[in-house]
């Protein structure tokens, strides 16, 4: 198994995330993933090429502004339930989240070569809906549960791993006892509705540090994804403790809830240049956070407005 690399620099320069790998892969590029799953793409020439495509548009942003970036393997979806449910055993789900590492590293190997410096992040979702959550574990038995994926991921020579849309904090609390487990470093990135709080009702702030305490922060740092700057800006307490552990911010593109975007037909890819301005406010409210990429309805004009707005503001 490769070394991992260090975790992204926690230095003050920016670090410029990808997009919405799968709102791009189905809106895009027309592409079906049924349960919204694109790590299956990793197991055809099409598919791969066409994740190449989309990680090649990041390198060349982080490369023109001088910016590190973190890249994220498409396995969102590759843990056990969500992978039986599309008819992978666990020997095959293993097997397709190392490719998905391997794929991540040979991009880097022949496109990066130090410049940007790229990390490459081992993705894993919530093992129930990312919205409202209908299965809810106790940390011990999210424990067990993503253990399986994080050690495939490990294995494949991920340098991080990072738990997206996660919903409630028990399984927030597992996944980093499993990456620990692991010798992982690892990110915990909730998800939250437009009044600021977690699907489970919880608040963000009570969150992180509910997660710290009971790990003794053993998450690198935090983040917040798949919800607009507008549905957190307003709970961000600059002098919180627990909201100072938030590093990164993947935003929507749209100013929809999530039910709304559930029930949306068509992509929502609001302005671009409006996003990157409430980016630039959110760096006076959350004095750590250098970590910027995007999630549902973001592609590659996002992110450039977001490196065009903040990267002037932080040092390189």
């Amino acid at each position: 198994m490769p070394a991992p690399a260090a975790p992204p620099p926690l230095a003050p320069g920016l670090v410029l995330t990808d997009g919405g790998l799968e709102t791009t892969l189905i809106f895009h590029d027309g592409f079906e993933l049924p349960d919204f799953a694109a790590f299956p793409l990793v197991s055809t020439t099409g598919g791969r090429d066409a994740l190449e495509r989309y990680y090649l548009a990041y390198v060349d942003i982080a490369r023109r502004h001088g910016t590190a970036l973190v890249l994220e393997t498409p396995t969102w979806r590759a843990s056990h339930d969500w992978g039986r449910r599309l008819g992978y055993s666990s020997a095959a789900l293993r097997a397709v989240n190392i490719a998905a590492v391997e794929q991540l590293r040979a991009l880097c190997d022949a496109h990066g070569r130090g410049q940007p410096p790229i990390t490459i992040s081992g993705n894993l979702g919530p093992r129930s809906d990312g919205y409202a959550p209908t299965t809810v574990m106790t940390p011990t038995e999210s424990a067990a549960y993503h253990s399986e994926q994080i050690r495939a991921l490990a294995d494949g020579g991920a340098d991080i791993i990072t738990a997206l849309t996660i919903t409630y904090v028990d399984e927030a609390i597992g996944i980093v006892r499993a990456a620990v487990e692991h010798s992982m470093p690892v990110v915990i990135s909730f998800t939250v509705e437009t009044d600021g709080s977690l699907p489970s009702g919880q608040a963000l702030e009570a969150a992180i540090a509910e997660l710290d305490a009971a790990t003794t922060a053993g998450a690198e740092y935090v983040m917040v994804n798949c919800a607009h700057p507008t549905h957190f800006s307003l709970v961000l307490d600059p002098g919180s403790p627990a909201l100072g552990r938030i590093r990164g911010v993947r935003g929507n593109a749209s100013t929809r809830s999530h039910t709304e975007l559930d029930e949306a037909d068509e992509l929502d890819e609001g302005d671009p240049v409006a996003l990157a301005a409430l980016y630039r406010e959110l760096l006076a409210v959350l004095p750590n956070l250098t970590i910027m990429g995007g999630c549902c309805g973001t592609d590659d004009r996002h992110i450039e407005a977001i490196a065009v707005a903040c990267a002037p503001l932080l040092p390189r």
